[in-house]
């Protein structure tokens, strides 16, 4: 009874864990490396395991660096179950096709060049037909129900707060009639944000698999980071620009939709147009709209008082390229939130082509920016970066709202893994190395836990606690 370290142990993407028990090999999360070409070259090598040897894979979330490599998993060969919460199904049936689609057309623009050049022609990773073979291997489960998913391995999802339908992964694995339970982190999200309920509080576990993003720093206070939001919106209308929100189209963007309208009054949100550019986010925010059931109280509140999605009067759903190409025109007065989150690709590169080189104007990223990634050369205030082969001068006022990260900060990790009773084990993943070192002083300081932080190719024994790496012990 072991447990593999793959993807996203010492960076911060590409979420992939081997359980395996009985000789039963289960995957956790088989998500998408993110940040900048090399890194996303990276989603091309083969798996470091056979993919057609997997029996089932358990999904934490939809976000697509824990679920972006499930359609290349079945292309590979897998064929088994993929276990996951019931919303977080229904928003893998738009991320996965959406990925297919975008790295299909990614790589058709690549090829009219390379056909010019007379290069070998590319493949896209893969297809939509992958995705939707993957999506049918998909089977949603609801929270806190136990599920037996292969003898001797029972999987329960409690509720991670992160974004609609993430979990923690609680399994119970019995191997020689030795049973250990094995917590599984995924993504945690922040308390008291709105919409969603908190992370569900767990007592027992023999090991956890814990993710350190935000390890050694603390998000802003959560109503001066909202005060921070509707100054930025007040300076901005002085300047008289457009603001530009790179949003991911899930999570971030619904949680934008829902404070715009609870303070419409407050900071004069009819002085502006406000553009939901992404289809993606057009149709996440239609799923979180239909489970109410997993709302925070607020939220649940004032769903009661609608049927359809939280109007807002001034809002545009920009669902065509027509339609995102059309609000280039707009010169001021404008709030767009498009994908993707990163600035990895999708239709903000457009947006930010057209501004970022205007003082005017303003960038507004809430989200984490992995290393590599064009997000995060902006919030380094790098004084050009490249978008679409060209350099674009960046004039535009570059701001950062931690507080509406998706992710817990140190003080939200410690919170939760406070509940639990005999201070388990812990092993780091999801986090670059130096927030995953600063995560583990904490927990040594605050619970004398013992803390790893793991790397590719490390084993963890789950009943010595032995560790090895590619064979050698650790």
């Amino acid at each position: 009874m072991d447990i593999e370290f793959f993807g996203a142990a010492g960076e911060v993407t590409g979420s992939c864990h081997i359980l395996t028990v009985n000789k039963k090999r289960i995957l956790l999360d088989c998500g998408m490396i993110q940040g900048g070409k090399k890194a996303e070259a990276r989603n091309r090598d083969p798996f470091p395991f056979e993919a057609s040897n997997i029996d089932a894979v358990v999904l934490s979330h939809a976000h697509i660096d824990h679920s972006g490599r499930l359609p290349l998993l079945v292309r590979r060969g897998f064929t088994g179950p993929i276990w996951t919460h019931n919303a977080s199904q229904d928003l893998c049936h738009i991320l996965l096709e959406d990925s297919a689609r975008l790295g299909t057309q990614d790589v058709e623009r690549k090829n009219r060049k390379r056909a010019r050049q007379g290069k070998e022609l590319l493949q896209p990773l893969y297809t939509s037909a992958n995705a939707q073979a993957a999506l049918r291997q998909i089977r949603g489960l609801r929270y806190r129900e136990p599920k037996e998913i292969i003898p001797g391995i029972t999987v329960t999802f409690k509720d991670a707060g992160h974004i609609l339908g993430s979990c923690l992964v609680i399994i119970k694995a019995t191997e020689n009639e030795e049973t250990r339970t094995i917590v599984f982190s995924g993504d945690l999200g922040q308390y008291n944000t709105p919409i969603l309920q908190d992370p569900e509080p767990i007592a027992h576990a023999d090991v956890v698999l814990m993710e350190s993003t935000y390890g050694g720093r603390q998000h802003r206070d959560r109503e001066q980071t909202i005060a921070e939001l509707g100054e930025i919106i007040q300076e901005a209308k002085k300047t008289g620009g457009n603001i530009m929100i790179p949003a991911f189209a899930v999570g971030r963007s619904q949680e934008l939709l829902y404070l715009f309208g609870r303070h419409f009054d407050e900071w004069q949100m009819d002085d502006w147009k406000i553009y939901l550019d992404s289809p993606m986010a057009i149709e996440a925010t239609k799923i979180y709209w239909d489970h109410p059931h997993l709302y925070d109280e607020e939220a649940t509140r004032l769903r009661k008082g609608s049927h359809d999605m939280p109007p807002l009067k001034n809002l545009t759903l920009s669902k065509s390229a027509d339609d995102s190409r059309s609000i280039n025109k707009q010169k001021s007065r404008c709030i767009i939130l498009a994908g993707s989150g990163m600035c990895s690709g999708g239709r903000i590169l457009h947006h930010l082509k057209h501004n970022i080189w205007k003082e005017k104007n303003h960038v507004l990223f809430v989200g984490y920016q992995s290393r590599g990634s064009l997000g995060r050369r902006l919030v380094e205030k790098r004084p050009y970066v490249r978008i679409h082969g060209d350099n674009i001068k960046v004039a535009a006022h570059i701001h950062t709202i931690g507080g509406l990260s998706a992710h817990g900060d140190e003080n939200d990790l410690a919170r939760w893994y406070s509940h639990f009773e005999s201070r388990p084990p812990v092993y780091l993943v999801h986090g670059e190395k130096r927030s995953a070192r600063k995560l583990k002083e904490k927990f040594k300081a605050d619970f004398g836990a013992q803390v790893t932080l793991t790397d590719p190719g490390m084993k963890l024994d789950l009943i010595t606690r032995k560790l090895t790496s590619k064979g050698v012990p650790l």
